[in-house]
């Protein structure tokens, strides 16, 4: 895998404490811990800000992940792309098909460790149902799922529990979304 912000030796502990430093400074709590098997789908909700970006880096670094995550392809224009790139974004035109959901789990067979995050609503804006390609990506990569969030109301980001999916879609999703029902965001009419 390619050096991302978080696995850049020297910078990536160095941007680590200024994290911690200024989620302290800001009086963001964070929820979750350091975990040993990074292996699984992250998915990042509600997502309803550009700030929720520099909010959960913050806490990814604090928390010592190595993550990917995906992005709309016009986040990366040049001359800004590379640098979007080591911030681990993976650009996504969701105007043609690419078939991402094959090719993810593709990178899961072929790597040891793997966290890809994935905003389920796929916009900042107010959603009524989720897009479903991070759960055929832990379904079919035999992943699990990690619920990431940004809880604006109790001023605390972070990861709650796996959850492990059945194959029975409507079910899993139903479930996962009751779990983000009372979570505000940082814009609380697009939760």
């Amino acid at each position: 895998m390619r050096t991302t912000i978080f696995s850049t030796p020297l910078l990536t502990p160095i941007l680590r404490g200024i994290s911690i430093f200024i989620l302290r400074v800001i009086g963001w709590k964070t929820r979750g811990t350091e975990l040993a098997n990074q292996r699984f789908v992250l998915i990042g909700a509600p997502h309803t800000s550009n700030w929720d970006f520099p909010l959960m880096l913050m806490v990814v670094l604090k928390l010592k992940l190595r993550v990917f995550w995906m992005g709309k392809h016009t986040l990366f224009p040049f001359p800004f792309g590379g640098l979007m790139k080591w911030l681990g974004g993976v650009p996504i035109n969701r105007s043609s098909s690419h078939n991402v959901v094959r090719e993810t789990v593709r990178q899961f067979k072929d790597h040891e460790e793997l966290v890809v995050l994935i905003p389920p609503e796929g916009t900042r804006s107010k959603v009524k149902e989720w897009k479903t390609g991070f759960y055929h990506i832990a379904n079919m990569a035999k992943v699990p799922i990690l619920m990431g969030y940004v809880d604006a109301e109790k001023k605390e980001a972070g990861f709650a529990d796996f959850f492990h999916p059945t194959g029975d879609i409507d079910k899993d999703l139903e479930e996962i979304r009751n779990f983000y029902k009372p979570i505000n965001g940082l814009i609380s009419k697009n939760s």
